[in-house]
């Protein structure tokens, strides 16, 4: 009998406890001691001035200043890899340096190996969609060329004084192209040849 008492008392006061809890909430709150969502609020800094800069050391600053979406280019516009920053140094930031910047904007950095000089004016990267027109590629690097030409293209590339392989395009520019600037696009093979930077076209 004393059992029956005992059970019965236990559980009244369980239901005490969940009718004190409640119905969880519908609003969303969060509960005490639970941390709130994140917010959404974006926060500005001041983007230093990175041209000049040894591209490593560049990055590192920006992201101390609280800027972590980083990225680089070739400004010769050569399409290289920027493979060990600590061999390149930086000619054009995006954006430019000044107070006020989003710190969750993308930071472009423009750099050229240690040893050469910034362009006065970068070159705009060729595009030639498919259906388009053949772009002029003369002056250009080939790696650029064919990435700018549609994936399915059938291309050729010699060398314009020797008979050496062209192996790193980066390192070739064009001297001559087929079809001609201008010429619609229509799947037909496409020819270049090409030099390496250092030298003169025939």
């Amino acid at each position: 009998m004393r059992n029956h008492h005992t059970t019965a008392a236990v559980l009244a006061a369980a239901a005490l406890a969940l009718t004190a809890c409640g119905p969880p909430s519908a609003s969303g709150e969060s509960k005490p001691g639970t941390p709130a969502p994140s917010g959404t609020a974006r926060e500005a800094a001041v983007l230093p001035d990175l041209v000049g800069m040894g591209l490593q050391a560049a990055q590192d600053t920006a992201q101390a200043a609280g800027f972590h979406s980083l990225t680089s280019h070739d400004a010769l516009g050569r399409g290289r890899g920027q493979v060990l920053d600590r061999g390149w140094k930086v000619c054009s930031q995006t954006p430019a340096a000044g107070s006020g910047v989003d710190t969750a904007a993308k930071v472009d950095l423009g750099a050229v190996k240690l040893e050469e000089e910034c362009p006065a004016r970068e070159q705009a990267t060729p595009s030639a969609p498919v259906g388009g027109t053949m772009p002029n590629f003369v002056g250009r690097s080939m790696k650029v060329a064919r990435q700018a030409l549609p994936g399915n293209a059938s291309i050729t590339v010699k060398d314009a004084l020797q008979e050496r392989m062209v192996l790193q395009e980066s390192n070739w520019r064009v001297c001559t192209q087929s079809p001609p600037t201008g010429t619609p696009l229509t799947g037909q093979p496409v020819a270049f040849h090409v030099v390496k930077f250092e030298e003169t076209c025939p």
